[in-house]
């Protein structure tokens, strides 16, 4: 329920968190009278946006930047290294991100809300127990890449690429390690909106890792190897610089030191961060389908080369969209964590709207540009046509984007992951992929067949989406979110206290 004043920061709920009684009408036209006009709500709401999504957009263009440098310079070595490449970078990065990225969105639940609600000290705690369910799950996962050349030829891949995808897959290790702080570091200070220091560190990296890969390859003639290592080390030099600033008095209101309150309540840490992996992890593994199931064809190579590079070009899109997915989970968690339904719901119509827009633009410009950007990661002519001809549903692809990931952070800032993972399950499982495999398979459409599937189980799980969305009761979403700070609340003493005892 709303509170009047509630855009007054220091008459905020504080813990613990009390249900507000009286008119909710009353309630409802003191905040609109505060907030005033249309015009002043919207050049509010998009400076609290911008303060998350700016720094968050340009942190994930710069780490996936790392990403496109190391395609670019390993397409030159040799087509087979790069068909390794798309499969590792996107199959078995895209699994185990899938699964540690998802388990992390539980962090920006959590984080979201508890400083919206003014538990400050809450949010290193919950960063703490974050670090050790992720770097538990990130040591299951490692024979995953130990094994990596058998598991592909079972599944049927060509053995010369599967054989080099292994060696690849061994440099990656530590790259999956990195997102076990990589990924909560930056939930953590984005809640708060500290995250300039991603950005700030993201764009070095970004500069040192094109200058090292250059150095390493072209001078030195390292090759393959020489690609790899500078991409680990520059995976790793942003997480070092950000511990020093969480641990050196970056975050004085939030990090507090180590505390033993990090191993209480981990079996509920575990199992709304299983329900945040799940969710994602369905979502982020759709496109690992769609480079499965082109590996099975008929010059799979070529397929696959262009397969990764349309999907590279869509993943530089998608770093908008990520970045307003974290910017649409920190405000609507951040409102719902402050008692404010009617600001929540405002902002979540500013970024599905925002983001909409430039999706658009985008999707004209690629329309535009065809397959005139693949000259960037490959010298092949026949690479190069298959990019064009796949064009038109990247940019449709595109559009999709602009919308859907929004309404995943909605899901995430509320906490709704358990409910959007089976929305996500149906949509892209049990419509899409059949769809897409009679497509290319049955029909003979190929990759394109397996493509629009896809793009058509996307569009469901948007309708879906919006439906969920605009049909909630944002009331009850903060009571739900009182109700689960109050749970897990301890005072900074490492006491826990149920809502039921009095602040």
């Amino acid at each position: 329920m709303e509170r009047p004043g509630d855009d007054n920061d220091d008459d905020r709920t504080v813990p613990l968190l009390e249900p507000t009684h009286g008119n909710k009408q009353e309630n409802e036209d003191a905040e609109e009278e505060e907030i005033g006009s249309l015009g002043r709500r919207l050049l509010e709401e998009n400076k609290k946006l911008w303060v998350v999504a700016g720094p968050s957009i340009c942190a994930r263009f710069s780490t996936f930047g790392v990403t496109v440098v190391s395609q670019a310079f390993i397409g030159h070595i040799g087509a087979t290294e790069l068909a390794a490449y798309a499969i590792v970078s996107t199959v078995l990065m895209r699994f185990s991100c899938g699964i540690l990225l998802g388990m992390a969105s539980a962090l920006e639940t959590l984080c979201g809300q508890s400083y919206g609600a003014k538990q400050y000290h809450m949010l290193g705690i919950y960063l703490q127990r974050s670090w050790i369910v992720l770097f538990i799950c990130a040591i299951l996962l490692t024979p995953i890449y130990l094994f990596t050349t058998p598991l592909l030829i079972a599944l049927g891949q060509d053995p010369k690429i599967s054989a080099m995808a292994g060696f690849i897959s061994l440099w990656y290790i530590p790259v999956m390690m990195s997102y076990v702080w990589g990924f909560t570091l930056q939930m953590y200070l984005q809640a708060q909106s500290k995250n300039m220091i991603v950005t700030y560190l993201a764009l070095l990296n970004l500069g040192l890792h094109l200058f090292l890969s250059w150095l390493l390859t072209v001078k030195f003639h390292l090759g393959l190897a020489g690609v790899l290592g500078s991409m680990v080390i520059a995976y790793w030099i942003p997480i070092l610089g950000q511990l020093a600033f969480v641990f050196f008095g970056g975050c004085p209101q939030t990090w507090t030191g180590f505390s033993s309150a990090a191993f209480t309540d981990l079996g509920a840490i575990i199992k709304l961060s299983l329900s945040s992996g799940v969710m994602l992890c369905v979502e982020l593994w759709y496109n690992t389908i769609l480079v499965l199931l082109t590996g099975y064809m008929k010059n799979a190579e070529i397929a696959l080369d262009a397969l990764s590079i349309c999907l590279n070009i869509n993943g530089w899109e998608m770093m908008i969209s990520l970045g307003f997915l974290a910017a649409t989970g920190v405000r609507v968690a951040n409102e719902l964590g402050a008692g404010s339904a009617r600001r929540a719901k405002f902002s979540i119509f500013n970024v599905v709207t925002t983001s909409f827009l430039i999706g658009c633009v985008l999707f004209v410009i690629f329309l535009i540009c065809r397959g005139s950007l693949a000259y960037i990661f490959t010298e092949s002519k026949a690479v190069a046509d298959a990019v064009a001809d796949l064009s038109p549903l990247l940019a449709f692809s595109i559009l999709l984007n602009s919308v859907q990931p929004v309404l995943s952070g909605v899901a995430v800032g509320s906490g709704w992951q358990s409910l959007v993972a089976k929305v996500n399950v149906t949509s892209y499982y049990l419509i899409g992929i059949p769809i897409g495999a009679i497509l290319g398979y049955v029909l003979g459409f190929e990759v394109k067949g397996i493509w629009i599937g896809m793009l058509l189980g996307t569009l469901v799980q948007t309708l879906v989406l919006l439906f969920i969305t605009f049909r909630t009761d944002w009331d009850k979403q903060v009571e739900i979110a009182r109700e689960r700070l109050n749970r897990w609340y301890m005072d900074e003493n490492g006491r826990q206290r149920n809502s039921r005892e009095n602040p």
